[in-house]
């Protein structure tokens, strides 16, 4: 029996999916040393392995088969756009991807302005903006804290993810309007998928079980 492997996104994201995992039996006690430098831990006996890698990457390892099944948000899904099956909403890390900016900025979308838009999330600001609301925009990259943009004149808007809305609130920012839900999802290799058929179904089936 081949092992089957799992990327999981570091951090909230792999806590949260391993606390679920052992709600199916699937367990990894070599990932719950923290002082361990490992970078891939194993399961002998039930044939598994698993690696932390950073969210962007989660979808790439997937694609290309290093690894048979992806734990990560949808944004980086949509993000990233790999060739990969998305098999199911775990239903935690739930966030919304939504255009923000000060209040005044709500006239500038309301009547399709070319404005500037700060996102580190290019892909998907420019689908919403162009393929959605049909609206042309300077989008710009951004790799730190977004909220700044509007504040200090680089953008009228951003797209982000917002949780709570509180980092929002504290710089005179707020939701303007809503791209979409996000969650932490499961991917699979297409391959693996025909495979490993048998046993990947099994633990999405058991995983459904236990969400119910």
């Amino acid at each position: 029996m081949r092992y089957l492997t799992f990327a999981l996104g570091k951090g909230r994201l792999a806590q949260k999916t391993l606390e679920l995992f052992e709600q199916i039996g699937i367990t990894c006690e070599e990932m719950k040393d923290k002082d361990s430098r490992k970078l891939i831990f194993v399961n002998e006996e039930q044939k598994l392995k698993f690696f932390l890698s950073k969210g962007p990457d989660v979808p790439t390892y997937v694609e290309y088969g290093a690894a048979d099944i992806g734990i990560v948000g949808k944004d980086t899904i949509m993000e990233e756009g790999r060739k990969l099956f998305e098999v199911m909403d775990l239903g935690f890390g739930k966030c919304r991807m939504c255009v923000c900016g000060p209040k005044s900025a709500k006239e500038l979308l309301a009547h399709n302005q070319l404005i500037r838009v700060a996102t580190k999330y290019p892909v998907i600001a420019k689908d919403y903006f162009y393929n959605k609301k049909h609206q042309t925009v300077e989008i710009i990259k951004l790799n730190g804290s977004i909220e700044l943009a509007p504040i200090v004149g680089l953008s009228e808007v951003i797209v982000d993810i917002v949780e709570t809305g509180s980092t929002l609130k504290e710089n005179g920012l707020e939701v303007l309007e809503e791209i979409c839900p996000l969650s932490a999802r499961m991917v699979v290799n297409q391959v693996s998928m025909k495979m490993e058929y048998e046993r990947i179904s099994r633990i999405i089936h058991d995983l459904k079980e236990v969400i119910k």
